[in-house]
């Protein structure tokens, strides 16, 4: 019997909005995982009342439907959004978390307006003043986390084929950075690139050869 997916709903924004806040704004990332490229932060806010069909999850979303979704998103007139990325250089110094939260803050700090109630994906909250609430699979259950982890996974995206081009060999347009048979296979062969993440096993292993 298979697991029923949740879709993500409005109901903790108006919690929120209930309680008297006027800006409630979705937050969520991409790229906790690479071996290779940055963690990319979305901050989203969707005025109150409008409903963007399709929007869920950003991994439960075929390629070509998320990017469309994604258009939509960025060009609507009552969605705001902003963009945090944090590269591979400072996840190594670092951790993956405390990039993470920073990139959520600079996604935050880009928004075009002052969010005063934030929604953040998974059971981490980054270092602000702001209050807000964190929900452990948000993306399924948050209509605002949901949009934020669509932008933020086609922007991480964006990224992956720029890099691409400097490194065709290791086919970061078709991996994104991750562990594929394939990304680790092109490091033995052609080393790592300066977008590797040094840290992160097996890359740490195969720089210490």
């Amino acid at each position: 019997m298979t697991q029923q997916q949740n879709t993500p709903t409005f109901l903790f924004e108006n919690q929120a909005y209930e309680l008297g806040y006027k800006r409630v704004v979705g937050l969520d990332e991409a790229g906790r995982g690479p071996l290779a490229g940055p963690v990319v932060a979305a901050a989203c806010y969707i005025k109150p009342g409008v409903v963007i069909k399709g929007i869920n999850d950003s991994k439960q979303l075929d390629p070509s439907k998320r990017r469309e979704i994604c258009d939509l998103l960025i060009h609507h007139p009552a969605v705001m959004y902003g963009i945090g990325v944090v590269d591979a250089s400072v996840i190594d110094r670092t951790n993956i978390l405390q990039a993470t939260m920073q990139a959520m803050l600079i996604a935050i700090s880009n928004l075009s307006i002052q969010a005063d109630y934030l929604l953040i994906d998974g059971n981490c909250f980054p270092k602000t003043s702001l209050p807000g609430l964190t929900l452990v699979k948000g993306d399924e259950r948050s209509f605002s986390i949901a949009a934020a982890s669509i932008i933020a996974k086609e922007k991480r995206d964006d990224i992956m084929n720029e890099y691409h081009k400097k490194w065709p060999t290791h086919g970061f347009d078709f991996n994104k950075g991750y562990a594929t048979r394939e990304h680790i296979l092109a490091v033995k062969t052609y080393g790592i690139t300066p977008v590797h993440r040094l840290t992160f096993e097996p890359i740490r292993s195969l720089v210490k050869r």
